[in-house]
């Protein structure tokens, strides 16, 4: 992607230039998978740090918007670094009286591969210039005034409940984005706007022309206007890379002792419907670690396996911690498949058709490792959607990693699946009625997986494929391993609640649960009278006990 940017700010009639503007277009995969970003912000006119608040406002999101997960999507990068600078600012302007008001309009744009995606909160004003035309796309967040030109309604500083308008497009080669304070654009209409620019000999004289001119035309407040061109479309991002991988031919099946593309094969892992996976060395005599390569079934690589599979690595290289397999590059790579560390040990489903009785001190101990795991991937807003005993290993150093990424959605990706995968028993309830999956489904299926540990059983027994299973109440653990602890009875019996409102909302919450342990233990869930659970049941045991009843009098009466 190439692009021009340019801008002017000057403070026209006032005191002081409380406009604040910034741009940041960085190289190679910071480009690439996060884009560029401009922005411009306005403080609020009249208190004392307008001027602060505005420049504060640019800086942090410049700053912070790179130091965001790549899994995150832009709309929820922006949200959360505006929502946190508006929690400063509100705590800024609370201090002293001379900072009361303290507050910024603030518009931010990003220009990443084939998109744009524009954030946008007050009356700063966002232009897109294509074909001749200029084309307003931010909305402003003004109230009507007798008196006053604008009052704003919302503003970055203004309230605890700060709403950001998102809006995203396609990009197309030569477009220009221009971002006004309302200094000019007061000043200036939309076709002064496209006059100027058009008269200009290049960006630098059009911004320029802009801020001049609103002021000489009587604008009475600062004047700042920010000029972005698109001279050359970057990558769509993933979906480039998916199309490029798909060129990649799969290597044919491989035993052991075979070599391909620079590695040899110690043995075959697993083999299952869609993918294989090898043990391998590099046979270069440089590092001697063994590796995992896993690549697909060459009678089972449809478009969609394949993508699946390059999705799986993207994500892969971005799950970086103790946690995960770690994804290792290969320059030598000509075949479709990609390589991650291997570690000596075991799944925990290996464990358990080994005949290993797991200990409840021991599935705590793997519940507070998992549970480390799982909210590292929520923190990248990654939902693995299969948790389970056959993706949990447990290396010979005692380190719990997470397998198979394979089906996993991240908010940040364009690829998605349209119905929810994974192992029905761990599927969450809600999953069987459509909703999508989601963090809580990921904790529901973590409290399957230790209640499994303790029972080798499932609290609702076990659902199989294209099943619509009912779920009542679950099977306390005590039922089949008595000497499971009351408190860790409990939280399990919490983590598989059919009822949503009763689970753990977050992993954090979990992982607190489970280290607290007997020394703060959980309440148990109130249990709810069949009555309220199922009503018919208890109509139908009632009618029975009238039977009954009747029955009985009057048999009694027939004897006298």
């Amino acid at each position: 992607m190439l692009l021009q940017l340019d801008h002017s700010s000057q403070r026209g009639r006032r005191a002081t230039n409380e406009d604040f503007a910034g741009g940041a277009i960085p190289q190679g995969d910071s480009l690439q998978h996060k884009g560029a970003l401009v922005a411009v912000a306005d403080g609020v006119g009249g208190h004392a740090r307008g001027k602060e608040a505005a420049e504060h406002a640019v800086r942090s999101l410049l700053a912070d918007y790179y130091a965001t997960p790549d899994t995150w999507s832009i709309e929820k990068s922006l949200d959360t670094i505006m929502q946190a600078i508006n929690r400063w600012l509100l705590s800024e302007a609370h201090k002293t009286g001379e900072m009361a008001g303290m507050a910024t309009t603030l518009t931010a744009l990003v220009l990443r591969g084939r998109r744009f995606h524009l954030a946008h909160v007050g009356d700063s004003r966002a232009y897109l210039l294509r074909d001749g035309e200029c084309t307003q796309l931010s909305e402003d967040h003004t109230w009507p005034h007798p008196e006053l030109s604008n009052v704003l309604k919302r503003a970055v500083g203004l309230d605890r409940h700060l709403q950001v308008d998102h809006l995203q497009g396609d990009l197309q080669a030569g477009d220009r984005f221009l971002l006004l304070t309302d200094g000019v654009w007061t000043t200036l209409d939309p076709g002064g706007v496209m006059q100027r620019i058009s008269a200009a000999g290049s960006n630098a004289e059009a911004v320029h022309k802009l801020v001049q001119d609103a002021e000489a035309l009587g604008s009475p407040d600062n004047c700042t206007a920010l000029l972005v061109q698109v001279d050359q479309l970057g990558r769509d991002n993933l979906r480039d890379q998916l199309l490029s991988a798909k060129r990649l031919p799969l290597p044919p099946r491989l035993q052991v002792g075979d070599q391909l593309d620079g590695l040899r094969v110690l043995d075959v892992i697993h083999v299952s419907r869609v993918t294989l996976l090898y043990r391998v060395e590099r046979t270069d005599g440089g590092d001697p670690t063994p590796l995992v390569l896993k690549t697909l079934r060459d009678d089972a690589s449809d478009d969609e396996a394949v993508s699946a599979l390059i999705y799986e690595e993207w994500l892969a290289r971005r799950t970086v911690g103790a946690n995960f397999p770690q994804v290792r590059n290969h320059p030598d790579r000509r075949h479709l498949y990609y390589l991650m560390d291997w570690y000596p040990g075991e799944t925990l489903r290996s464990r358990l058709d080994r005949g290993h009785q797991f200990t409840p001190s021991e599935v705590v101990a793997l519940g507070i490792r998992l549970m480390k795991g799982v909210a590292a991937l929520h923190r990248l807003d990654i939902t693995h959607r299969d948790i389970k005993p056959d993706n949990l290993h447990l290396a010979s150093d005692g380190v719990l990693r997470i397998l198979d990424l394979g089906v996993a959605a991240s908010d940040g990706s364009t690829f998605r699946e349209i119905n929810n995968p994974g192992t029905p028993s761990y599927m969450a309830p809600e999953l069987f009625g459509d909703q999508p999956a989601n963090a809580g489904s990921d904790l529901y299926a973590c409290a399957v997986t230790l209640y499994e540990l303790l029972t080798r059983r499932y609290p609702y027994g076990e659902i199989e494929p294209f099943q619509r299973p009912k779920f009542g109440a679950p099977v306390p653990l005590t039922r089949y391993r008595p000497n499971t602890p009351a408190w860790l009875d409990n939280l399990l019996m919490r983590g598989v609640s059919a009822n949503l409102a009763e689970r753990f909302e977050t992993a954090e919450e979990f992982l607190l649960a489970l280290e607290r342990g007997e020394q703060r233990p959980l309440t148990g869930p109130r249990r709810i009278p069949l009555a309220a659970r199922n009503p018919g049941i208890t109509l139908k045991v009632l009618l029975f006990m009238s039977l009954i009843g009747n029955a009985v009098l009057a048999w009694l009466l027939s004897r006298h």
